[in-house]
């Protein structure tokens, strides 16, 4: 038991560098080649936050581990949204762009509808796999063509930014290193981080899916954390809310994507994890809707609101474990009740915002 937790601690430390590393490289190599700041912020800084559920879950998905390989996924963008956005805000109010809004929370709710009606049938097939991949290759080259984020709030797009200097060649291929060396660092994380997973997972008689629901989505989620956390005490506030929302949309479009086509089988779908899990995904990106439409502001009441919301979900998925199916239920019911009672009162309160501030009822 204890090597098992040195395993996961062991793995969560090389997945945390060997993001950074690949961070690092990524927004070299991608300024090099003239992207402005918010497209990589979107795209490059997204995907390397996330790149740690993408090994994971792909390695899970090639040793036949599908539990742990969709509960990653799922668990993790319920991490991003209640505990990074969450304690993010706790720390600082987070200002929401007008894009975030009316773009790319949009665009999570739907592919998170999505994965659901793929998983009806308890499985991800591999063409169904191929479509969500076939996703962020648009939604990547959708922001890129139209340059949505490399907008201000006026409207106007920033001009991207070449690097200067003579040796941008030379800063170009040590940027390529460096993300060479972080995703074979992701790559030994992963499997070291599974490895004593599984094993905890037999020991304790806990199934893999409450593990890749918990430890290991927060674990992989770590990079989104930390991200997100200091860009609000930078005041970078856009970064850390875009970087949660970013991270969710590559997580189920790339890693769930490429975990199933690089899958031997379907990826196989637990009933609990269509029937609750998959759900409180929907829910929470759900709830950030009129959230973030009331005031564009995602304030310190919702950022508790939100961190609350994360442990009573992992009360419940502790208590889903124990051959305790009464309380079980009450504790389902009680969950998707809060989270419903807070979706309509935060639309109910994002309405009357609006027709405070706009009484024609003109658009923000």
């Amino acid at each position: 038991m204890l090597l098992s937790l040195v395993f996961i601690a062991g793995g969560i430390a090389l997945l945390i560098f060997g993001s950074d590393l690949l961070i690092r490289g990524a927004v070299t190599i991608a300024r090099t080649a003239g992207l402005s700041p918010l497209v990589i912020g979107l795209t490059v800084v997204a995907f390397g936050t996330s790149a740690p559920e993408m090994a994971i879950s792909t390695i899970s998905a090639l040793d036949g581990n599908a539990d742990i390989a969709m509960g990653n996924v799922v668990g993790s963008n319920i991490f991003n949204v209640w505990m990074v956005l969450g304690l993010s805000a706790s720390i600082i109010p987070l200002r929401v762009a007008n894009q975030i809004i009316r773009f790319d929370t949009p665009v999570t709710i739907g592919v998170s509808i999505l994965a659901l009606l793929f998983a009806l049938d308890l499985s991800i097939v591999r063409l169904e796999s191929l479509a969500l991949c076939t996703g962020i290759i648009a939604y990547v080259g959708f922001l890129i063509k139209n340059g949505r984020s490399g907008m201000a709030e006026s409207g106007k797009p920033e001009k991207a930014e070449k690097v200067p200097g003579k040796n941008a060649a030379l800063r170009t291929g040590i940027a390529a290193l460096l993300f060479c060396a972080g995703l074979a660092l992701l790559i030994a994380g992963s499997k070291i981080m599974v490895h004593g997973a599984v094993n905890i997972a037999t020991a304790l008689g806990v199934s893999e899916l409450i593990i890749g629901l918990t430890i290991v989505a927060a674990g992989t989620s770590m990079p989104e954390l930390a991200t997100s956390v200091v860009a609000a005490i930078r005041g970078e506030r856009d970064i850390a809310v875009g970087n949660a929302i970013g991270s969710n949309i590559f997580n189920l479009l790339a890693v769930l994507g490429l975990s199933g086509l690089v899958s031997p089988e379907p990826m196989t779908v637990a009933p609990n994890m269509l029937f609750t899990d998959i759900p409180v995904m929907i829910g929470v990106i759900l709830l950030c809707l009129p959230v973030f439409a009331a005031r564009h502001t995602l304030n310190r009441m919702w950022g508790v609101l939100f961190v609350l919301f994360y442990a009573a979900y992992t009360a419940y998925l502790i208590l889903s474990n124990q051959d305790t199916p009464g309380l079980t239920l009450i504790c389902r019911l009680g969950l998707f009740g809060a989270i419903g009672i807070s979706i309509i009162g935060a639309a109910v309160y994002a309405l009357a915002v609006r027709r405070k501030t706009h009484p024609l009822g003109t658009p923000y």
